[in-house]
């Protein structure tokens, strides 16, 4: 290969891009934060202007500024955006109005036409990739929840909900998108007419560059929203314990636990109140497993069910302070997915062997091997993420690897495992059962808490 693979990933707190060779090796890198979210009502979270496309082209712009070679000796960009956000644009492809995060409540209901603006309704993946190639296109793996399409054949439905001219062509992963326009290379710095490969939803992509690949590895992902996850061939219709997602390998699925809305974004809150990360890792390793009897609520955005809910902490005696917090957030992440994966396996009919660990979170020793010994199983780090998922989308869209298999086996790289310690799982063990009995009691406090506040 003479050339290079542009990963980008549009998360939820950030942007990041990064420059990869076939080997995955990393040659420039750049992350941009994203601005807060616009909320002016309860129930409204919007990101605002054009702050996704900006960050895209800011944090691509700073990628190619570290990169020892050209733009030109790129081969091809993989994009990965942020899931279930709603992006509403005119006919020339620009925001009619601001695009709706995952977080908003009016992603959860089919839209509704009452812009005249509003010429195609889309993710933010089709509209970024209207953006950058002038393409109306979107990958089919970024549709899920109230969108009208048959997750069975990965089409539209025959007869939408939404007008059919207003929704975009679909393509699989891996599949070209489009080439980057004239305006784009102005906004970006990526070359004009570099070819631009459709990925999946943002989890799925994260799972492929992260490198999971069989049923029996359980990923955690540690994003603003955390969730177990692992693969299969099968769309599982109504499960209990799990919900069935398009994987980033072209029909195939992602089958995902329950997880934890605002799951890193509760541990970089704390951080910004508490003090700096690797202060708080280095002193959380030092408490003992339990945090001396302080348990987290994690449910700091309440989810849809049950809207009532709120984020707490318990156990308050004396003898903790800022280190037991942290950890005791940690312990909260690791506690709740170990069950929740546990769910989801029970129900598949399958045993988890090893943990993968993606995301930023993975970064922690303290909370790698806290989750090592929640789940008495070794944990290993993901080297990878949603940015290596897009390149290797790219890389076989462009030819590069026969599938995707070969361009994972090329591409991803193992990290450091984690190995259990029985005693503390044997704490954890017990204190999983707080956890799981822990709402029984917290939910009528926290339904009384908000109708007193009406």
């Amino acid at each position: 290969m003479a050339g290079y693979l542009l990963g980008i990933d549009n998360g939820s707190q950030s942007t990041k891009v990064t420059v990869f060779d076939e080997h995955g090796t990393v040659h420039a890198r750049a992350r941009v934060p994203l601005r807060p979210n616009d909320m002016p009502r309860p129930g409204v979270v919007e990101h605002p202007d054009d702050d996704l496309w900006d960050s895209i082209c800011a944090a691509t712009r700073a990628a190619l500024d570290a990169f020892d070679g050209e733009p030109s000796e790129l081969l091809g960009v993989g994009l990965c955006t942020i899931r279930f956000c709603r992006a509403m644009l005119r006919a020339d492809g620009t925001l009619a109005q601001p695009v709706l995060s995952w977080m908003d409540e009016r992603v959860s209901r089919p839209y509704e036409h009452t812009n005249p603006d509003v010429r195609y309704v889309t993710t933010s993946s089709g509209y970024i990739t209207a953006r950058m190639t002038g393409r109306f296109r979107d990958t089919a793996a970024n549709y899920q929840g109230v969108w009208p399409i048959d997750t069975d054949t990965w089409a539209w439905v025959a007869d939408p909900d939404v007008p059919r001219d207003m929704l975009f062509e679909l393509v699989y992963p891996g599949e070209k998108l489009g080439a980057v326009t004239a305006e784009a290379a102005a906004h970006t710095g990526l070359p004009e007419g570099l070819p631009v490969f459709a990925t999946a939803n943002d989890k799925a992509v994260e799972a492929l560059g992260a490198g999971l690949g069989d049923d029996r590895t359980l990923l955690l992902s540690l994003g603003t929203y955390i969730a177990g996850m692992t693969t299969g061939s099968h769309n599982v219709h109504d499960a209990k314990a799990f919900w069935t997602n398009f994987a980033c390998w072209p029909r195939e699925y992602l089958y995902e636990s329950h997880g934890i809305r605002r799951g890193m974004w509760t541990v970089s809150w704390l951080r910004d109140l508490l003090g700096d990360e690797e202060w708080l890792n280095a002193g959380a390793a030092s408490v003992p497993a339990g945090s001396e009897g302080l348990v987290a609520v994690l449910d700091w955005l309440a989810p849809v069910e049950a809207p009532f809910r709120r984020g707490a902490f318990l156990g308050f005696d004396g003898r903790q302070g800022p280190f037991h917090m942290y950890r005791a957030v940690l312990e909260a992440i690791a506690l709740t997915l170990h069950g929740n994966g546990n769910a989801m396996a029970r129900e598949l009919g399958t045993e988890f062997e090893q943990v993968l660990v993606s995301g930023g979170g993975a970064g922690s020793d303290v909370l790698m091997q806290i989750v090592a010994d929640a789940f008495d199983r070794p944990a290993r780090r993901a080297q990878g993420g949603a940015e290596l998922g897009s390149a290797i989308c790219a890389g076989v869209g462009l030819g590069l690897f026969g599938d995707f298999d070969e361009a994972v086996a090329a591409m991803v790289k193992p990290g450091t495992e984690f190995r259990p310690d029985q005693a503390t799982h044997e704490r954890y063990r017990r204190l999983s059962e707080v956890y799981r009995e822990l709402p029984g009691y917290t939910d009528p406090l926290f339904t009384w808490l908000a109708s007193a506040g009406e």
